[in-house]
């Protein structure tokens, strides 16, 4: 708690909630390029993209890129990834121009002590996400006051209520594609020419880690591909904490 003006004990995160709020009624019913644009402005200075450079990721780098083709832009790297995904970050890295990515790796002695064999994600995939992208970013958000996140209500039930800005782990979060689906993802792309993720046209409408990625059967949502055959939809990133156990020393 901290005191306003007052005297009065202010919650920091309850400031951050009402702020959300605030900000989602105000531009309810904008163009993306605009949400981008007053985010960019409001937070100037304070603000990344992140991307998981995936399947419809071009799309929201290229709103940004029109802006401000310096803005930090946070890719993880877990060490997992599919290698067509490390190319296709440089692909729409030179394609778009952008010189603000920093791509950030899990800490070395952190994996040295928990995954030495590179093999966790087969025991728990919970704490893998944990050690390999959630403690990962949050130390790359750390200059931070909000981030930019390309999520969108179509892609699953559990993304289904987003709000266009949301108060989370003491940041504001920006989802400014929250209300495109996949036919209007492609319009863009294809209007901007913009190139695809290339295991899209393989099966896979949403690209994690390759141990973790399935392909999408025809009828699943868009997600259904992601931890196959467990109880989990998220990384963890997108949760109020770490989707998977505590690792004790880290």
């Amino acid at each position: 708690m901290v005191p306003d003006a007052l005297g009065l004990a202010l919650d920091p995160e309850a400031g951050l909630a009402s702020e959300a709020r605030l900000l989602s009624a105000r531009h309810e019913g904008e163009a993306a390029e605009a949400i981008v644009a007053a985010a960019l402005d409001l937070y100037a200075g304070r603000i990344a993209l992140v991307s998981s450079f995936g399947a419809d990721s071009a799309v929201l780098l290229a709103m940004v890129a029109d802006i401000d083709r310096s803005l930090p832009v946070i890719f993880l790297d877990t060490g997992k990834l599919f290698p067509a995904t490390v190319a296709y970050r440089d692909a729409l890295v030179e394609a778009l121009g952008l010189t603000g990515v920093v791509t950030r790796q899990p800490d070395a002695a952190d994996l040295a002590a928990v995954d030495p064999a590179g093999a966790l994600w087969m025991a728990d995939t919970d704490a893998c996400c944990d050690i390999r992208k959630v403690k990962p970013l949050a130390a790359a958000l750390q200059p931070y006051a909000a981030w930019i996140s390309g999520r969108k209500r179509y892609q699953a039930a559990t993304r289904a209520q987003l709000p266009l800005f949301e108060a989370a782990d003491g940041r504001i979060k920006v989802n400014p594609l929250l209300g495109w689906d996949r036919a209007r993802i492609e319009a863009y792309r294809e209007a901007r020419r913009l190139p695809p993720h290339p295991l899209v046209a393989e099966g896979y409408p949403s690209i994690g880690c390759l141990p973790c990625t399935d392909k999408v059967r025809p009828g699943e949502d868009e997600r259904a591909g992601r931890w196959r055959g467990k109880a989990k939809t998220e990384c963890g990133i997108h949760l109020d904490r770490p989707s998977g156990a505590v690792i004790a020393g880290i």
